[in-house]
């Protein structure tokens, strides 16, 4: 098996839903990554490049048609440049890093980009098509932003509740009190604000900074939100992660390519695992993907992704082997933003950049996947 090199990562910086990317198509989003990404590779001559692989966990709207490819297309990477789309919901980008990384290790290719992308302020409403011609009744519109829609009847109910109610069952089962969700929140915030991300974060036109973070949240202003998803419930917009657009790619190889491409590399990738669990249970997916991956060591460096607090907090309780300080040192999704299909190759290149600028040691990404699955990939260096 080949060793597999994360050369660099970018981002952009991750706009709010209706923010300063909503004009921004998504295939365009994951053009400007691909183009910066080899722009900070010179000597990388794009047509050796094997494959672009993106995730994308809605491909309702302008990301259809093989996003991939398009993004490959419109980056000026030659036709010869081949691309592939992945979905796997919020893991999608992170599952592109993986079969990446499983081509490169296998000697299916050399230089592989993988990344991810969404953009859900721009995703559109869909009318499905209906049952006869020409009905007489109005037909429904159903938004593609965000969760279930056009759900199979003969899909248990317990299995479809919203994103929200899920993250309200983890912490009715690990008793998961309001307060300490809010005061999760109140520290992503606090580390996100603090945080230097000019290693991995390309500007888009004038936009350089991450939209959602709030410098001037408290716990008395987190406090006044109001339960979102259930009555008397404990998760709101607060503590749960917002609606968002963004890209991120990255630059994977093997020794050849490394030679190739004369830079140090910022960490390899040496192992994944997914995991499933109970749909409704999502937000604990990653727990086993972790235990899967990590194979009894202890991480240095841990990107779990937030999608609500509770969730993170209940992953926690059940990994008791994770040290909660180490985890998502810089913030993670519920201040800097989930752009679903773009935040696993997000934290994957945030684990990379952190491993090179510690000099050493070994890496986690994770994350939860609505439909009840878990993602994990482990990186050293």
């Amino acid at each position: 098996m080949n060793e597999v090199y994360v050369v660099d990562a970018v981002r952009t910086p991750i706009g709010r839903y209706g923010g300063a990317l909503s004009g921004v198509r998504p295939d365009d989003l994951a053009a400007h990554v691909v183009k910066e990404l080899l722009a900070r590779s010179p000597a990388l001559d794009p047509a050796a490049i094997g494959d672009v692989v993106f995730g994308n966990a809605n491909g309702a709207g302008e990301d259809n048609r093989n996003v991939a490819r398009m993004a490959a297309l419109l980056a000026g990477l030659p036709v010869t440049v081949p691309g592939v789309t992945v979905n796997r919901l919020c893991g999608s980008g992170m599952e592109a890093v993986i079969q990446a990384y499983r081509a490169i290790a296998v000697g299916a290719a050399s230089v592989v980009v993988a990344g991810g992308v969404e953009s859900m302020s721009r995703a559109p409403w869909v009318l499905p098509k209906p049952s006869r011609a020409f009905p007489a009744g109005n037909q429904e519109l159903v938004s593609t932003t965000l969760g279930w829609r056009l759900v199979n009847p003969r899909m248990a109910p317990e299995w479809t509740v919203a994103l929200g109610e899920g993250a309200e069952l983890v912490a009715d089962r690990h008793a998961v009190s309001r307060e300490s969700q809010d005061a999760y929140a109140l520290a992503s915030h606090q580390k996100a604000a603090k945080a230097d991300f000019g290693a991995e974060v390309v500007p888009v036109g004038e936009v350089v900074r991450d939209e959602s973070i709030r410098e001037d949240t408290s716990m008395a202003a987190l406090a006044r939100l109001k339960p979102a998803f259930r009555e008397g419930g404990t998760v709101t917009a607060g503590n749960s992660s917002p609606l968002n657009d963004g890209a991120a790619a990255l630059l994977l190889c093997d020794a050849d390519g490394l030679a190739a491409i004369g830079r140090e590399p910022l960490a390899r990738i040496t192992g994944s695992a997914v995991s499933a669990i109970e749909p409704q249970y999502f937000g604990l997916g990653p727990v086993e993907a972790i235990r899967k991956a990590l194979r009894g060591r202890e991480p240095s460096v841990v990107e779990l992704n937030e999608a609500f607090a509770a969730q993170v907090l209940g992953c926690l309780a059940e990994l008791p082997e994770l040290d909660p300080a180490i985890v998502n040192p810089r913030g993670g999704a519920i201040a800097l933003g989930h752009p679903l299909g773009a935040s696993g190759a997000r934290i994957t290149g945030a684990v990379a950049h952190q491993l090179a600028t510690a000099g050493s040691g070994l890496g986690l990404a994770a994350l939860c996947i609505g439909v009840g699955q878990g993602l994990a990939v482990v990186l050293e260096r």
